[in-house]
């Protein structure tokens, strides 16, 4: 080819030659009638743009406008989190139903298939395919591809990968046929491994209703029903106790930050609210000097406590309730109580029951930050079993919530192999793996030549 000549006098074969990937560039080695290209040539990349918010004239509700968050429904994207008006849509760029959408900013290689025509903001990169369309989204899907990307990417506080680069990516390209056997291959396996998905969702979905349901039954009583009629104890021997007669209640504090001395070498735990993700906190985020406990309303306890979160946005969703058992303080924001009347963790796993109860009656009202009001919350009462009992139901509880974490774990476990298998899947089904070519079919060299004489490539 002549130096110097323009793209649009290129012959033919000069833009197959362009248009096929080298021998040596090629990622691995795919049936004999399938041939390497990249996706400028199967496709048209287009990146999103947003339509002005200052024209609320844009907006509306009957032109969908897909952001990265909506790719999240991937192979049945549909639904966009907001919709263009008429003359939004007018302005924009329109994206075909059919075709692929790829966050190239953040979350790169994020890709959801399009059901419906829309318009996309400018974090996304659309594949529109001149092949099978359904073949391209999966192969957008595939760990390869999504891994060139990120090669691609700019190394900036938040990485981005742009148009040009993104064309630059590698696609296997077999004939018309054997494509679409690879989507029905695909989507055969992928519907029986997302059937045993959904199966094993409800499982982990439904562990917060079950772990609230045994709580409830154990504090009822009804678990340990059998205990009381073996050992001649009636459910009548039962009391209330109010939170406040529970124990020992005491606050906390935080030593003022501008003295080093208060934390520089701090080895006493010092909990707040964001220590409170366990049942048991066993140390904390930050930690104070004695001195520091000396010179504040922080107080220094060594015995077993029940730990209450007073003040904190968390409230609007649970109320935290945790265990202690090693030396520890508290910020001003929760309280503390050490059980006297009643056993540690019966305490705890009673309050844990009553937890949507205690917050919906003990929250302050007509202030700014949620919190628990203290006199409404030392006022609650709480069943109270006499000690053996109180010992009989902790383990009840400790023994299910086990056998239900295991069955929790091991669905997240098989929601991991699931995940495993599909990327296996399609490793292989993009190789000629599956066992889907016909040898005999024409080489898919000449789908390349009818999509290059259809449009001129850059």
């Amino acid at each position: 080819m002549a130096r110097g000549k323009k793209k649009e006098e290129l012959t033919l074969e000069e833009k197959l030659e362009q248009a096929l990937v080298p021998v040596e560039e090629q990622p691995y080695e795919v049936p004999e009638n399938w041939c390497w290209t990249k996706l400028r040539v199967v496709s048209e990349v287009v990146t999103g743009s947003t339509p002005s918010k200052k024209k609320p004239e844009y907006y509306g509700e009957e032109f969908p406008f897909f952001k990265p968050a909506d790719l999240d429904a991937g192979r049945k994207t549909i639904i966009a989190s907001e919709y263009l008006s008429n003359e939004g849509k007018k302005i924009s760029r329109v994206i075909p139903a059919k075709s692929t959408a790829v966050c190239c900013i953040g979350s790169i290689g994020k890709s959801g298939y399009l059901e419906v025509d829309g318009a996309t903001n400018q974090q996304i990169n659309s594949v529109i395919p001149k092949i099978n369309s359904l073949y391209l989204y999966y192969f957008i899907n595939t760990e390869m591809f999504i891994n060139e990307l990120w090669e691609k990417s700019s190394a900036t506080t938040i990485s981005i990968v742009n148009k040009s680069k993104m064309e630059q990516n590698l696609v296997p390209l077999p004939p018309l046929a054997e494509q679409q056997r690879i989507v029905d291959r695909i989507e055969s396996l992928f519907a029986k491994l997302d059937e045993a998905k959904e199966k094993v969702q409800e499982v982990i979905d439904g562990y917060a209703i079950r772990e609230t349901t045994i709580l409830q039954k154990a504090v009822f009583g009804e678990l340990t029903k059998g205990w009381r009629e073996k050992n001649g104890i009636s459910k009548k021997a039962w009391k209330v106790i109010s939170l406040k007669e529970c124990g020992n209640w005491f606050g906390g504090g935080t030593p003022t930050k501008s003295k080093n001395v208060y934390w520089d070498g701090g080895t006493i735990p010092w909990i707040t609210s964001k220590d409170m993700k366990d049942r048991l906190v066993e140390d904390s985020l930050l930690h104070i000097t004695q001195e520091g406990v000396n010179h504040s309303s922080a107080q220094y306890c060594d015995k077993p406590a029940v730990l209450f979160v007073m003040r904190s946005g968390i409230l609007r969703r649970i109320l935290p309730v945790c265990m202690v058992k090693v030396p520890f303080t508290v910020n001003q924001d929760l309280k503390a109580v050490i059980p006297e009347k009643i056993q540690l963790e019966y305490m705890y796993w009673a309050c844990t029951a009553y937890e949507k109860d205690i917050r919906e009656n003990c929250m302050k009202s007509g202030t700014t930050v949620e919190s628990i009001e203290a006199k409404k919350l030392f006022e609650y009462e709480l069943p109270l079993p006499d000690e053996r009992e109180q010992k009989v139901i902790v383990g009840v509880i400790e023994n299910l919530m086990c056998k239900e974490e295991s069955a929790k774990q091991l669905a997240v476990q098989i929601l991991k192999r699931i995940d495993i298998m599909k990327k296996s899947i399609l490793a292989k089904v993009f190789r000629g793996e599956l066992g889907t070519n016909n040898l005999e079919e024409e080489s898919s060299v000449k789908l390349l030549k009818q999509i290059l004489e259809q449009r001129k490539i850059k």
